[in-house]
């Protein structure tokens, strides 16, 4: 109801930018119920699309009072592309969509006040684009469910669906892949990405998370220098559930640590 809604008020609209390799990329934009610079940059997860997210959009537009972009990735949803990127080269394309999210929702004499917000891989894209130089705009991460590094995550689920282990297999793809799309699984790393982040951010999991490992969770957490920080953990959820788990308790962790970076 809440989607049909926004296509009534014409509230919801799709925009295409050309990325650095040509391809074009989509995404989903929803003005906020009222003007704010206030903006979440959702990101999706591995297979997913924008679509996906508007569960949380509706969190941070409903409820929240937030402005969304929320954009498909490289080859994923209506955005181009041959083959999905992990969330390394799109934490390029993130940047993107976040210079666009900060020109379109500047309030009136101040900046855009900006929050990524990504699930699984998304939240790995989330990670790698913390670790970047982003503008002041943006006030902080929140990264959900999200993996230390391609290579980790890779090894996991090749342990776990064929019992096979890391050599020779990873080592192959990894080169392959390095041949083909100029990265490697090694250098896919939301781990070190978060080690340069100097912004807040905010690191959730599922306990019974055995997807993306539940102990990846702390990994990330020490590795964010500084004490702008926060963890919480959602006992009994799995994989990218934690929302749906417990919507009521997610939706007052969110209220709160935004409260505290956002300058509400």
């Amino acid at each position: 109801p809440w989607v049909d809604s926004l296509r009534k008020a014409r509230a919801l609209r799709d925009t295409f930018v050309v990325a650095a390799d040509g391809d074009r990329h989509h995404a989903l934009l929803v003005d906020a119920p009222r003007p704010t610079g206030k903006t979440a940059v959702l990101v999706h997860g591995y297979c997913d699309c924008a679509v996906t997210m508007l569960s949380l959009g509706y969190v941070y537009h409903r409820v929240l009072g937030y402005n969304l972009v929320v954009p498909d990735l490289h080859a994923s949803g209506k955005s181009e592309g041959k083959a999905i990127q992990m969330g390394w080269k799109d934490r390029i394309d993130v940047l993107q969509w976040i210079a666009m999210a900060d020109s379109l929702y500047r309030a009136p004499g101040r900046q855009a006040a900006i929050v990524v917000h990504g699930i699984s891989m998304g939240a790995a894209t989330t990670m790698c684009v913390a670790g970047e130089q982003t503008p002041a705009s943006v006030r902080g991460f929140v990264e959900d469910c999200g993996y230390t590094s391609a290579w980790d995550e890779f090894a996991q689920q090749l342990n776990d669906q064929f019992g096979l282990p890391e050599f020779p297999l990873l080592y192959t793809t990894s080169a392959l892949c390095k041949l083909r799309y100029g990265w490697s699984f090694g250098e896919a790393s939301p781990l070190e990405q978060v080690r340069k982040c100097r912004k807040p951010m905010l690191f959730v999991h599922g306990t019974r998370d055995t997807y993306v490992p539940y102990r990846m969770l702390q990994v990330l957490y020490d590795a964010k220098p500084g004490t702008n920080k926060s963890m919480e953990a959602f006992p009994g959820a799995v994989h990218a559930e934690s929302y749906y788990s417990d919507k009521r308790t997610y939706i007052e962790m969110l209220r709160r640590w935004l409260g505290t970076v956002m300058g509400e």
